[in-house]
């Protein structure tokens, strides 16, 4: 799948804590799609592997009705098995080539990286786009380290895939990642933890796009 970059201006990351039941993770999704969202990963870190692929398989199916990407955090299996358009692996996960090795070609797959040595790395070894960070500190991640703006501007200048900054990014820090030569930034609470979630996701493109 060719990627553009325009796709990664927000780019938003699952998490159904912040949201009463699966309708309304749902429904959740296709607000964030009203609003401008383009790729969408879904991250489960503590469900069965049955109830990952039933979960998986509703949210790739709802991702083409609304024609948008579709990525799986961790999982290439859970991947493959509901055809998503790709997954999003950590540094202590599976290796890019083993990823692709159960994707296949023409699907995506994205990197975590800290650093530019990682960046470079996981280039070369055929990730389709990295995410960079953490940018700010993040309750989703709480052994995250962050980075500094140095680094992020550093791993986008040295690769040319897409980069997205990932942890704590919000409304009120977006622009704070300006000049970073970023693609665009992950986002999970600044568009989940939302009341109004379609206006989380038009804010936060409208910013990005007035700071690139």
């Amino acid at each position: 799948m060719k990627l553009n970059h325009n796709d990664f201006r927000v780019y938003a990351v699952t998490d159904r804590s912040w949201c009463e039941g699966e309708e309304a993770f749902f429904r959740q999704i296709r607000d964030a799609a009203s609003g401008g969202v383009r790729v969408f990963q879904l991250r489960e870190k503590n469900l069965s592997p049955e109830c990952l692929l039933a979960l998986a398989e509703r949210f790739t199916a709802l991702c083409k009705e609304l024609n948008v990407i579709s990525i799986i955090n961790d999982f290439p299996e859970v991947a493959r098995a509901c055809g998503a358009d790709g997954v999003h692996v950590g540094q202590a996960d599976l290796a890019v080539s083993q990823a692709r090795e159960i994707l296949g070609t023409g699907k995506i797959i994205g990197v975590s990286t800290h650093s530019v040595q990682e960046a470079l790395a996981a280039q070369e070894n055929g990730a389709d786009y990295l995410g960079v960070g953490a940018a700010f500190s993040t309750a989703t991640k709480s052994n995250a380290r962050t980075v500094s703006k140095d680094t992020i501007r550093g791993v986008a200048e040295a690769v040319r895939i897409p980069v997205v900054a990932i942890g704590g990014v919000s409304c009120e820090n977006i622009l704070q990642l300006k000049g970073c030569g970023l693609a665009g930034v992950a986002v999970v609470s600044a568009i989940f933890a939302q009341p109004d979630v379609k206006t989380a996701a038009e804010n936060l493109i409208r910013l990005w796009e007035e700071g690139v």
